[in-house]
């Protein structure tokens, strides 16, 4: 029933409803400045890594590469002088960065020592070479040139005895000894026939054994007995000496003989003229 002091209700009333409260959101927390990042090439010690790593790299190329080149040319002498005195070599080239005189084809300083087994048909005669201001220069003619040569051979008393006794059946059947003279430059062949005493000599730059005197049962015998046969063996030891190499100078020594060979501004064969050459 209504009331009179009551409006009358609609029949129906819209009434709005207020959605919950939203719950908090979190705070974020504050942020931090971050550092600026560095490159990698910005760090001082990365760069002086990187250059060590460099460095280190290109300095073992470089020694790799030294030791091959050296070793292809401590092949191709050795089988050169190995070739033309029938012996065992060693060579060395000095100190000096044998890569930079390989690019300019200029070389100096070469050592060359054999083993003392024999220089072609001397037994015990050892060879050490000094080669100097060799360019290579490949021609149809030459492999190149060579400023100078300097040899120093040495020829022990019992190789020389060796040498006589294999070499020389006619006098090498005769020999037991050899005695050496430095006081008078003399070399005494000695056996129980005779004796025959023998004087080293540089004649016309080659090497020579000239007979002083000649004894045999008893009794002095002509020179030309044996020294024809001393001539040619002498021959096949000097002649034929590529680049012009020819003796200087002899002594004999309490231990046996010395010679220098030489030769200055010669040809390099190539191994069109001499086989021994071949791949210089």
């Amino acid at each position: 029933m209504p009331r009179p002091s009551d409006p009358i209700d609609p029949p129906t009333q819209q009434f709005s409803q207020i959605p919950p409260p939203a719950p908090p959101v979190p705070s974020a927390p504050p942020e931090v400045p971050e550092e600026p990042k560095r490159g990698f090439l910005r760090d001082p010690l990365s760069i002086v890594l990187v250059l060590i790593t460099v460095v280190a790299l290109v300095i073992a190329g470089l020694l790799g590469t030294e030791l091959y080149v050296r070793h292809v040319a401590d092949t191709v002498v050795s089988r050169a002088v190995s070739c033309v005195v029938q012996d065992q070599t060693e060579v060395s080239f000095g100190a000096r960065p044998f890569l930079l005189q390989h690019l300019t084809k200029h070389y100096n300083g070469i050592h060359v020592q054999t083993a003392g087994n024999q220089i072609r048909q001397a037994k015990g005669m050892k060879l050490d070479l000094w080669l100097d201001d060799i360019v290579i220069n490949q021609t149809a003619n030459s492999a190149g040139t060579m400023g100078s040569l300097d040899a120093n051979i040495t020829w022990s008393s019992d190789g020389i005895k060796q040498t006589v006794q294999d070499a020389i059946p006619f006098l090498g059947s005769l020999v037991s000894g050899v005695a050496t003279s430095p006081s008078d430059g003399t070399i005494e062949l000695q056996g129980g026939l005779g004796t025959v005493t023998v004087k080293p000599t540089v004649s016309n730059g080659a090497l020579s054994l000239q007979v002083v005197s000649l004894t045999g049962l008893g009794m002095t015998l002509p020179k030309e007995t044996v020294q024809p046969a001393l001539d040619a063996f002498m021959s096949t030891l000097t002649n034929n000496l590529p680049m012009g190499i020819h003796a200087d100078s002899v002594a004999v020594t309490d231990s046996g003989v010395s010679a220098k060979f030489v030769t200055q501004n010669a040809t390099i064969p190539n191994g069109q003229q001499d086989p021994c050459f071949t791949g210089v």
